[in-house]
């Protein structure tokens, strides 16, 4: 088989990663990838929001099956491009992927067929939100309604932080098109635990959980990052939380989407919130989590090549998923500044050194060759470190030792990643 993987980010590379072991790939293309997917995959010099150019090359190359790794496109309707083309595509089409693509669409989904989540309201218009927030108790949490970069969710202690915070997302347009309207809700306290899973349309299969952290700063504190390191599974994730999950969430959604008109196939991400009063939704996305996919794939023992395949072609009931008996601990190393300014370009030591270890694996997100062929930073989120062990203590020793493998000028990375895990 002939893959192409569309993306260029840390979750991409973990894909990569997964397809390559497939016995029934012979060659993988990534466009446009990133100089550690290189390693695995030809790069192909085209943007992912290219979508006409993306489904010639597919044409042109007779690529068997196209996974589409990242939100954009999948929200902007590249699915659809491909399907009418006649070619084989893992994720949700347009009408599917507005699942993520749009807060209020979500929340009144789960409104609409009880699906457990927090109390809302959808805002459009600042006088609106403004008018709204003048009686509202706090804490509150802002969100804005398209897609932004994980980073459109605002946890408002104060009357005047929230209303700073709707002049960001709807008036400065922080965002762009993405605060048009915002969603007010209610703030939920208890642990965050994100459970991926793939769908077919109507058959849900869950895939081990996993836990992100999202702060730049150690203890939580900083901005809101795309995702500073993360560990699977969550032992805040009982059986007790999984059997009330797949009564009440999991197939639900799948059956509202179906019931909708907008039938789900690829990958649902589930955020959930482990409150006081059970598990609730915090949020949906379209496709895989970064940095989820850097800890879940790594221990999943399927063909995930089988396994979507079995999405696009109807047959997912027949699939049963299974995970190593291990943990997986993920370890970001940013680019200092991150996520507001940072420098790029900086050479990076230490990355043959994954090569050779068993278990650990160095997932590149930010980085590129400059015309020397060197290895340098492109980005913010540079590398997504991720090691196994028998537990999670000892993968989360493992990770942050093998941190110390990879250099370069401007590193940075939280200390804390997987902390909550002595508190188990």
């Amino acid at each position: 088989m002939k893959i192409l993987v569309v993306g260029s980010g840390g979750r991409e590379h973990a894909i990569v990663t997964s397809i390559a072991k497939s016995p029934k790939v012979d060659k993988i293309y990534c466009a446009p990838g990133n100089a550690g997917i290189a390693d695995l995959a030809e790069l192909v010099p085209l943007k992912a929001m290219d979508f006409e150019g993306l489904a010639a090359f597919a044409e042109e190359q007779k690529i068997d099956l196209t996974v589409i790794g990242m939100d954009d496109p999948l929200v902007g309707g590249i699915v659809d491009v491909f399907e009418a083309k006649g070619l084989k595509v893992f994720g949700p089409r347009k009408n599917a992927a507005i699942l993520e693509g749009s807060k209020a669409f979500s929340k009144d989904l789960m409104k609409k067929y009880n699906i457990p989540s927090a109390a809302y309201e959808v805002m459009h218009s600042p006088e609106e939100a403004k008018a709204y927030l003048e009686k509202a108790t706090f804490p509150i949490v802002l969100k804005a309604d398209g897609l932004a970069l994980g980073k459109g969710v605002l946890i408002c202690n104060t009357l005047e932080e929230a209303l700073d915070g709707v002049q960001e997302l709807m008036v400065d347009k922080k965002f762009g098109d993405s605060g048009n309207q915002i969603v007010i809700e209610e703030f939920m306290t208890g642990r965050e635990v994100s459970v991926l899973s793939f769908v077919d349309g109507k058959t849900i299969r869950i895939m081990t959980s996993a836990q992100d952290h999202k702060r730049a700063g150690d203890g939580d504190t900083g901005l809101n990052t795309g995702g500073m390191g993360t560990f699977s599974p969550s032992p805040f994730y009982t059986k007790e939380v999984d059997e009330f999950c797949k009564k009440y969430i999991y197939q639900k959604t799948v059956d509202a989407m179906a019931a909708e008109g907008r039938p789900f196939c690829g990958i649902i991400f589930f955020g959930l919130m482990l409150t006081g009063n059970g598990p609730k939704v915090l949020e949906y996305n379209a496709r895989f989590g970064d940095p989820e996919a850097q800890v879940v794939l790594p221990r999943m023992k399927n063909d995930i090549v089988d396994v979507m395949e079995a999405c696009v072609n109807g047959t997912l009931d027949q699939v049963e998923l299974e995970f190593e008996d291990n943990a997986a601990v993920c370890v970001v190393l940013a680019s200092d500044g991150y996520p507001s300014s940072y420098e790029k370009g900086i050479p990076i030591y230490g990355c043959e050194t994954f090569k050779d270890k068993d278990g650990y694996y160095c997932f590149h997100a930010g980085t590129a060759r400059n015309e020397e062929g060197v290895l340098v930073t492109n980005g913010g989120r540079v590398l997504g470190i991720t090691a196994k062990g028998n537990d999670l203590k000892e993968a989360r020793a493992n990770a942050y030792a093998a941190t110390e493998w990879v250099t370069f000028a401007n590193k940075y990375l939280r200390h804390d990643i997987g902390k909550a895990i002595d508190e188990a």
